[in-house]
């Protein structure tokens, strides 16, 4: 069945989405944390990913995330225009993802990286829970420049600034 746009959702889709949109947002979290206990909860243990240089089993791919996501200072992935189209235990979910990395260079300036590109998902629910069966990532843009960010001083003075796992404020309002 495919979605008809603008029909009104039943509560049980609306949950279903909801449940959707969670697994979405904690992939992200699990990412931009470099926490890989946090991001294996999007996937099913039998998952699979395509993300370019990583093709293969999901769990394992987030195994590997944080080391290389260690390797920018900061990142900040942002998921957006979620499409889901329901189809009972399955959903096949289309979402826009925008991500920003920042890189600390002492040879240079550093670098910022803004990457702009769509998630595929296959979902699937089991026992009363989503999770991601199948993603694909679709590259649309990057780009690569010297840094402007400015740490200190004014408007900026006494922010929390974001970490990885444990050490980013989200563990200390998590415990």
């Amino acid at each position: 069945m495919t979605h008809e746009t603008g029909r009104v959702p039943s509560a049980a889709e609306v949950a279903d989405r909801l449940a959707i949109f969670d697994v979405l947002a904690q992939h992200s979290r699990g990412v931009d944390r470099a926490d890989g206990d946090i991001l294996k909860t999007a996937y099913w243990p039998d998952a699979t990913v395509a993300y370019g240089s990583f093709n293969g089993n999901a769990h394992e791919f987030c195994d590997i995330l944080p080391g290389a996501i260690r390797g920018w200072a900061r990142t900040q992935h942002a998921v957006s225009n979620i499409a889901v189209d329901l189809r009972g235990d399955e959903a096949r979910v289309e979402s826009y993802v925008t991500a920003y990395h920042y890189r600390e260079n002492d040879e240079g300036p550093d670098v910022e990286m803004t990457y702009i590109g769509r998630y595929l998902d296959r979902m699937h629910r089991r026992d009363g829970v989503w999770k991601i069966s199948h993603r694909q990532v679709v590259m649309t843009w990057n780009q690569n420049a010297d840094a402007t960010a400015i740490w200190s001083g004014p408007p900026f003075e006494g922010l929390a600034v974001a970490s990885r796992h444990p050490d980013d404020p989200l563990y200390a309002l998590l415990n």
